[in-house]
């Protein structure tokens, strides 16, 4: 109120002084001492209307708008917790859990598997039900699948599968990857879906890696690169977020990290040779969303994973890559995790190390305990307020940017997609 005053008396005083000098004879000078007026000469000071008095600067521009700083204000500690968690589900519409994790926990958004999808009817059904769920919240969800093609698909059976990676890297042209991805983000646009853990940037250097092979589009980073720009600018045509996976590079490993932990035991001028130029060519392209790998690196960090290790997220993504953009975590129910390391301590690890977002993506009781180790972490002190802020601020500013809203999906048209597939096939000869 103080500051409030002291403008409106500010203000006053000008009007004042412009009065004066503007009301001729009849007027007094505010330099008046007797029955004289202060002589109005050139060399007396002009104000900025060119009436005497003191010189008023002009008010300044006032700061740019900042939608997403503006929201994180408004927030409350449980609201931007929620934003740091992306969460599975059971079945195939919501149930008591799923409005739970909305309405208590404020989840930032949801991951769907092939068994949460039964028809195209009943996926839309879900999603929109969803958001209309979230409608109370004052942050849209995400709304994510592993969207690939080839062997890593969520779409139901309606539509026809897309090539693998590798079929489409074969065609040695990155216009054939931008396509694929045109018709994938248009796919799960249609549907409401407007994150992708998709493209795959590991090189697929390791023949006898189980769990990449022909979910890499080749053998050498500047295939990858070319065909993985050219495939997140395919489904951000459509507005869908491409999450480019998994830093820092998956393709020589022997170690399905769904079951245990792979090690990688190349040092930083390997990685710079190979695994890190596709994600190098990502981030020099835009790249808004990387998720980091259950890989240990034991020549960068010999005790933690990459999922939380500061040496790979903040030293090596952020620091010598310069991400600046929101990082996820592989799902931390996956073996890689859960057999060898408590989830509660691995998620808040995760978003000390750099992270920004935790992905849950299974089992309803483990959603919950990262959800309370992160807000006893922040009540602790020990994820700042700072940080806590920080982290959030990025998640909402990416959903700004890309307009999410809670508003129903109008369903894709199956046969429009499939015929659009199946000219993509013709068009480079995949099939």
């Amino acid at each position: 109120m103080a500051r409030r005053w002291r403008k409106l008396f500010g203000a006053a005083l000008i009007l004042a002084l412009v009065t004066a000098g503007c009301g001729g004879n009849n007027a007094a000078s505010p330099n008046q001492t007797g029955g004289n007026s202060a002589p109005n000469s050139a060399d007396q000071p002009q104000g900025n209307d060119g009436t005497a008095g003191e010189n008023v600067s002009p008010e300044p521009d006032p700061a740019p708008s900042d939608p997403a700083r503006d929201q994180l204000e408004m927030l409350t500690t449980a609201e931007k917790i929620g934003q740091l968690v992306l969460v599975g589900m059971e079945g195939t519409v919501p149930d008591e859990h799923t409005r739970e994790l909305i309405e208590t926990y404020r989840v930032g958004g949801f991951i769907f598997y092939k068994d949460n999808i039964k028809d195209s009817a009943q996926a839309l059904a879900l999603f929109n039900k969803l958001k209309q769920d979230n409608e109370s919240n004052p942050v849209p969800l995400f709304l994510s699948v592993d969207e690939e093609g080839g062997r890593v698909s969520r779409m139901p059976e309606e539509f026809k599968d897309m090539p693998a990676a590798a079929k489409i890297g074969g065609t040695g042209k990155p216009e054939a990857a931008e396509a694929a991805y045109k018709i994938i983000g248009e796919q799960l646009s249609r549907f409401g879906l407007n994150l992708d853990f998709a493209p795959v940037l590991d090189v697929n250097s390791n023949p006898d890696n189980p769990v990449i092979g022909d979910r890499a589009f080749g053998e050498t980073p500047e295939l990858v690169s070319e065909m993985g720009t050219a495939a997140m600018n395919g489904l951000s045509a459509y507005g869908v977020i491409p999450v480019v996976k998994h830093f820092p590079g998956h393709g020589d490993t022997s170690v399905d990290s769904h079951l245990g932990l792979p090690v990688v035991n190349h040092d930083l001028d390997r990685l710079r040779k190979l695994e890190l130029i596709p994600f190098q060519a990502a981030i020099d392209n835009n790249a808004e969303v990387i998720m980091i790998a259950h890989l240990l690196l034991p020549k960068l960090d010999p005790d933690n994973p990459a999922s939380f290790s500061e040496a790979v997220i903040h030293d090596l993504l952020r620091g010598e890559l310069g991400f600046e953009g929101i990082v996820i975590s592989d799902d931390m129910t996956m073996g890689a995790i859960a057999e060898n390391y408590d989830i509660e301590e691995a998620a808040v690890n995760f978003i000390l190390a750099g992270g920004n977002i935790v992905l849950v993506g299974h089992d309803y009781n483990q959603e919950l305990a990262v959800i309370k180790a992160i807000t006893e972490a922040v009540e602790r002190g020990t994820i700042s307020k700072e940080v806590l802020d920080e982290r959030v601020y990025d998640v909402l500013k990416l959903k700004e940017k890309y307009v999410l809203s809670g508003e129903p999906a109008p369903g894709p048209d199956a046969k429009a997609i499939n015929a659009s597939i199946e000219d993509f096939d013709k068009q480079y000869g995949i099939r």
